[in-house]
């Protein structure tokens, strides 16, 4: 079950809306999302969550790039909303390298047969323990600390949330009460 927030800053103070994120298949799609809520390219903080397993904040400021902070990495990316926010660049990763390889894999036949031939077992690799895994997720937090920070949340703060994550940000920012209307 998931959980998801849109909070506009205005003069008047913050905006808050529930939203669907149905149609919402990329972080470009969420940006866009967020900057169609946003009031003269105010701040909009976009929150999702999956029950108490992880949240995270899209922080989107006009046109700039968006700034992202997950609490839990490795619980988001066995998450379709979760995998939206975990970009290449968050995780350390070529930009686009699991697109290139899976469009390779449709083009060759990797495992070296020809059609009809049995598969080969695979040769066995020297393997290094120590190595670390290039596509792993790192458990906990990843993201930019200092998304809320000049909002009223420091990075401490931030990292130390657990359960209704949600509305000890909107506490913070000065959103609770209009956020309490959307819940």
């Amino acid at each position: 079950m998931y959980f998801a927030a849109l909070l506009a800053r205005t003069e008047d103070g913050w905006e808050a809306s529930d939203t669907e994120l149905d149609d919402v298949e990329t972080l470009s799609d969420l940006t866009d999302l967020a900057r169609e809520a946003s009031v003269d390219e105010d701040t909009v903080l976009v929150y999702i969550e999956q029950e108490d397993a992880w949240f995270g904040v899209v922080r989107v400021d006009g046109e700039e790039d968006p700034r992202i902070y997950v609490s839990d990495a490795s619980a988001a990316a066995r998450s379709s909303y979760g995998e939206i926010l975990l970009t290449d660049e968050m995780l350390g990763r070529e930009p686009g390298a699991e697109d290139e390889i899976a469009a390779l894999e449709e083009l060759v036949d990797l495992d070296g047969t020809e059609d009809g031939e049995p598969e080969r077992p695979a040769p066995a690799a020297d393997t290094d323990d120590d190595a670390p895994d290039p596509d792993a997720v790192p458990a906990g937090p990843i993201g930019e600390l200092g998304v809320l920070a000049d909002l009223g949340m420091s990075e401490k703060e931030l990292l130390t949330l657990q359960t209704d994550a949600l509305a000890e940000i909107a506490e913070a920012v000065g959103a609770a009460e209009v956020l309490e209307s959307v819940r």
